[in-house]
């Protein structure tokens, strides 16, 4: 069974042009959690999570796509650019 996840805050990479996310994070259940984005990839993969945000009172999936050879995150409606990722917090 795939446990499903809320993100609510990332951690990128400032010195990247393309400000590419290094973490993702969140609490659940009082718990802080955070992991890095190739491990977000592969539990994605492995079916083992599903990851969402919220924008506004929309739950929106966090999906994986791939763009010159690269493989990132990015949520459902966002296009090219992960936006609703990117608009998150920084963890601690």
């Amino acid at each position: 069974m795939t446990i499903r996840r809320q993100v609510g805050c990332i951690n990128r990479d400032r010195d990247n042009p393309h400000e590419r996310i290094i973490n993702i994070g969140g609490i659940d259940n009082a718990i802080r959690w955070k992991m890095s984005e190739k491990d977000a990839i592969a539990y994605i993969d492995n079916h083992q999570y599903s990851f969402f945000v919220y924008v506004g009172n929309l739950s929106v999936d966090v999906i994986v796509d791939e763009r010159n050879g690269r493989r990132y995150l990015k949520t459902k409606n966002d296009g090219e650019k992960p936006d609703n990722l990117l608009s998150l917090p920084e963890c601690p």
